[in-house]
């Protein structure tokens, strides 16, 4: 080695003085390097976890709010539904209620119609049975009975009525 200009002791001390340095260095320099290099992977991969549940936390939000939407929506088409219902309904009851006060008050209308035209039919008669005394009075020049004037009337008032009710 003598003859490529390296002596033995100068490596030796070259090698050691390197081991020293590289100890040096490994104690002060390469450790606190490796434990900031750590410390900020550490804090990369909590802040990405961090990002991950924050992401995780947002799209179950989003899932929960979008589930909340569709049950709103779903409510909302019910009420609706309910309210038409009801609106049918009601408007089902009035339409029967008006029918029901129509026929009766047609009814009732039929009813006084009857009464009156009864009460009319028993007017002419009594009418009638009046004129056709005085008339048959007139004509025979005679007063009859009374039970014979009657019999006489209510068989002409029926035979008039029978042929005005046909």
């Amino acid at each position: 080695m003598g003859a490529l200009g390296i002596s033995i002791s100068q490596l030796l001390t070259q090698v050691i003085s390197f081991l020293i340095l590289f100890f040096l260095l490994y104690k002060l320099a390469y450790g606190p390097l490796i434990k900031m290099l750590d410390s900020r992977s550490d804090k990369i991969k909590e802040s990405l976890d961090a990002a991950e549940k924050a992401k995780d936390s947002v799209k179950e939000s989003e899932d929960r709010i979008e589930k909340e939407l569709a049950n709103a929506r779903q409510e909302g088409q019910k009420l609706i539904s309910d309210a038409r219902e009801a609106a049918e309904r009601i408007r089902n009851q009035e339409i029967a209620k008006a029918k029901k006060d129509a026929e009766d008050l047609i009814s009732k209308a039929k009813s006084e119609i009857i009464l009156e035209k009864e009460t009319a039919i028993e007017n002419l008669r009594k009418d009638f049975a009046a004129l056709s005394i005085i008339a048959a009075e007139k004509i025979i020049k005679k007063n009859i009975n009374k039970s014979d004037h009657e019999t006489l009337i209510n068989e002409v008032i029926n035979n008039e009525l029978d042929s005005i009710q046909k």
